[in-house]
């Protein structure tokens, strides 16, 4: 019997990344004889009555076999688990990704490498702004330092300070959202490699690097070579994955001063769009095969 799919992406995001994602991995299925339908968020909205759990969808279609989460709407990933059907990623390790102090929490109870981590304590809006955590935080990491916000994507909430005004500043600025105080890998400026997992194989890599920027997005400007990691750090790269209970995920490794590597981030809804251009591997194949002899 050939498993029926969802692939759901954001529907309320500008630009066509989230929905070239969705495509390639609707293409993977077909080509494993899987047929594969694209979601907006939106066109599955999720309700809750007493006795009663459902989706608003299309009167009188089935459940998937399973779903392509593409997205990071963590209660619909939920509702769609509680009606029992097989989300990849789950829920839980979307989450884990999501919330960087989260990821990092998980990491280190592993005894994964990271760099020096210190989590900015919890500060509302409207409430009267203490910066007594910025000495300890200058004390044990000192500047240059890195500030990065718990939520964020494409490396546009990470922040490099480098002077005790320039932090309390941004501390101001960041007051009532999550966010944490980090070493900064200067071994790493402006580089570092992305290693996409699958289950127990790392499939792809490359190298990314930046020629005027301290972070290595290629969304913001960054360049892109394929790259064959050690042993080492597909070790490292698939503990990471494991370590937030993801199925797949893409891993950012820094270069640490002695070039051993430093986990960085787990995109467990990593765009594989680069990759392929960069490598030629198509990573959706990979997910897709993983998938279907998980159902």
């Amino acid at each position: 019997m050939n498993l029926q799919g969802w692939i759901i992406y954001n529907g309320n995001l500008p630009g066509n990344k989230f929905l070239d994602f969705a495509k390639c991995i609707q293409g993977a299925a077909a080509r494993k004889g899987s047929q594969a339908t694209i979601y907006k968020n939106n066109e599955l909205l999720s309700y809750l009555g007493t006795g009663e759990t459902s989706l608003l969808h299309q009167q009188g279609q089935t459940l998937p076999d399973y779903v392509v989460f593409a997205d990071k709407d963590i209660y619909l990933a939920k509702q769609l688990e509680s009606l029992g059907v097989r989300v990849f990623n789950s829920a839980v390790a979307i989450q884990r990704s999501d919330d960087k102090i989260d990821s990092y929490q998980h990491l280190a109870s592993k005894k994964l490498p990271i760099p020096k981590t210190i989590i900015a304590p919890k500060i509302f809006s409207n409430a009267t702004l203490d910066t007594s955590s910025i000495k300890p935080a200058i004390n044990t990491l000192g500047f240059p330092m890195i500030v990065k916000e718990a939520f964020g994507s494409f490396g546009q909430q990470v922040y490099l300070v480098h002077t005790k005004e320039e932090l309390q500043t941004k501390v101001q600025v960041l007051q009532g959202k999550a966010f944490l105080f980090q070493e900064f890998i200067a071994s790493s400026y402006g580089k570092d490699m992305r290693l996409h997992v699958v289950g127990d194989k790392v499939v792809a890599a490359m190298k990314r690097h930046a020629a005027d920027d301290f972070r290595s997005n290629v969304s913001a400007g960054g360049t892109m070579e394929a790259y064959h990691p050690t042993d080492q750090e597909k070790k490292l790269a698939i503990a990471a994955t494991k370590a937030i209970g993801a199925d797949f995920a893409g891993v950012d490794l820094l270069y640490g001063p002695d070039q051993s590597a430093l986990i960085c981030e787990i995109n467990s809804n990593a765009h594989i769009r680069n990759m392929y251009d960069c490598t030629g591997i198509n990573v959706a194949d990979y997910i897709m095969n993983y998938i279907l002899k998980k159902n």
